[in-house]
């Protein structure tokens, strides 16, 4: 029997951090882009816009972390696609929050508004980032503690 090396640990922070920066790009070009497209300090519609970019980059994560980070324990089942809402929508009020706080403490400041949204959405990105990759190998492609694949010759 041969025994091979599940991706663990480094290897797979290593993707999710690269497929992360695929992410995001499209989070942090789509928040820009409709700001720019209909510029607004309301907070309801920061919220939306937030909401909308950061919907995008989930859907783009799960696809590429279920086909290449997580493969081996994805298993499209019902329940793995129920988790992964879940901790999306958990991942989006972590996000939503850090942004909207970190918004509004800078508001108070003479940063400039495209700054101020582009510094809180940094630090909403990578606060989400880290419970979301957490949350993604615990729950959603839950590794249930094997550390190696055993294959028949």
């Amino acid at each position: 029997m041969a025994q091979h090396k599940q991706k663990r640990g480094p290897l797979q922070v290593l993707q999710f951090g690269v497929i992360g920066f695929a992410n995001a790009g499209i989070d942090i070009g789509t928040l820009n882009l409709l700001l720019i497209l209909f510029h607004t300090d309301d907070r309801i519609l920061l919220l939306l816009y937030n909401t909308i970019a950061y919907t995008l980059a989930v859907a783009n994560s799960y696809y590429w972390n279920a086909n290449i980070t997580f493969k081996r324990a994805a298993k499209g089942s019902n329940r793995q696609r129920i988790l992964c809402i879940i901790q999306g929508l958990i991942s989006l009020g972590v996000s939503n929050l850090v942004f909207l706080g970190t918004n509004e403490l800078l508001d108070y400041t003479a940063v400039p508004n495209w700054m101020r949204y582009n510094i809180a959405k940094g630090l909403a990105m990578f606060l989400s980032f880290l419970s979301s990759f957490f949350m993604v190998k615990y729950f959603v492609f839950k590794d249930f503690g094997k550390r190696f694949i055993k294959e028949n010759d």
